[in-house]
């Protein structure tokens, strides 16, 4: 769906703007209701000896990360909307060439009202996404019809769903802009006034003393879009409140829609510019999404996938905390080797992994992320209990 999209747009509003290869791993002759077939190729030497700049939408950790590295081999900048391969590689890949994550997702969208809100003197203390509906543990007949129901996958369905998706992409943000987590899977305000919420993020974050990312679960008003909780200088409290923000110290700047593949052309406009990268992971990342246990499993067990699928969801964690954490997007095709129960945290000793050049990745990371925070005791006594 995004990139049909995309393609559209860029080919009837962006006249200055061309599609020369769309890479695809399915069969050419399948698609013949593609926009621009011609376009299409199997080839990612062929792409990326076309192309200025790549747009990355596959969804996929393992195949995305393949691409953007020969994409950085050949000097080119990506522009992605997947926040699944942010959190799971973008940080390495992050320190390879430009990698940035477009607006149009929550994650892009946020970075977006951030730099409004950074240019009119407003100081961020909570970044917040808004989720329409969360049903933790959802049947696989309920995400068929609803996937069917709304054009998109059951994969993509699930990960909505289950709340996987916007602890991923209230990781990213987080690391993007060195903000952290109240706790492990974040609050999830249920709420029916968003100021009053919002005043509640608000003072979670100034008793942290450190920005916060988070959500809130909207009953009478509309979900879908994102906003801020901001602190101004105490001496613009009463033009603020004149221009109809409330008396403070909290003030919510909303962004009330993203439109996903329609606002993807500005990011790549902002790039071909110079304007550099509007969000990514950060190369050195304080936040990570773990794979939470839906289901008993048994030794031998296999999840076939992390990201929207039944056997496992993600919370967002901190690193110092968490540091032999699996992260979800890391889970495809993965033998347990001893058993779980619903809401355990998988970590690497729970399971025989496949190589890949993801897990090369993320070990490497990981090694960094544990050099940091000098959390080596910390692994010696989890390694030790476990023996």
């Amino acid at each position: 769906m995004i990139s049909h999209c995309f393609v559209r747009l860029i080919m009837q509003h962006y006249k200055d703007l061309q599609i020369s290869r769309v890479l695809t791993r399915r069969n050419i002759g399948t698609l013949s209701d593609f926009p621009l077939r011609d376009t299409l190729t199997n080839s990612v030497d062929e792409l990326i000896s076309n192309s200025d700049i790549i747009v990355e939408c596959t969804g996929d950790v393992f195949f995305g990360t393949e691409v953007i590295e020969r994409a950085f081999e050949a000097g080119l900048p990506v522009v992605t909307v997947n926040a699944e391969l942010q959190v799971t590689t973008g940080s390495y890949l992050s320190g390879k060439g430009l990698l940035t994550e477009a607006e149009g997702d929550q994650p892009g969208s946020l970075a977006a009202l951030r730099e409004d809100a950074l240019q009119m003197g407003f100081k961020p203390l909570v970044y917040g996404n808004m989720k329409g509906y969360l049903n933790h543990n959802p049947t696989p007949e309920d995400m068929a019809y609803w996937a069917k129901r709304q054009g998109i996958s059951i994969e993509q369905t699930t990960s909505f769903t289950d709340g996987t998706k916007v602890q991923i992409e209230q990781a990213v943000v987080g690391n993007g802009f060195g903000a952290t987590i109240s706790r492990q899977g974040l609050e999830g305000v249920a709420s029916t006034d968003l100021n009053l919420s919002a005043s509640v993020l608000g003072l979670i974050a100034d008793g942290i003393g450190q920005p916060i990312v988070d959500y809130v679960v909207p009953s009478g008003y509309p979900a879908g879009g994102v906003f801020l909780v901001c602190r101004h200088d105490e001496a613009q409290a009463p033009a603020i409140e004149y221009f109809k923000l409330g008396p403070g110290p909290y003030y919510v700047l909303t962004r009330p829609f993203h439109l996903c593949s329609l606002e993807v052309g500005k990011t790549v406009r902002r790039v071909l510019a110079g304007g550099g990268v509007l969000l990514n992971n950060a190369t050195e990342p304080t936040l990570g999404v773990a794979a939470i246990a839906k289901r008993v499993m048994k030794s031998g067990d296999v999840i076939g996938r992390g990201i929207g699928g039944f056997d496992v969801r993600g919370e967002a964690v901190r690193l110092a905390d968490e540091p032999n954490h699996v992260p979800i997007g890391l889970l495809r095709n993965t033998v347990l080797k001893r058993a779980v129960e619903p809401g355990q945290l998988i970590t690497f000793d729970d399971i025989d992994i496949q190589p890949s050049r993801v897990l090369d990745i993320v070990l490497q990371q990981r090694e960094k992320v544990i050099q940091r925070i000098d959390v080596s005791p910390v692994v010696d006594d989890i390694q030790q209990a476990l023996r």
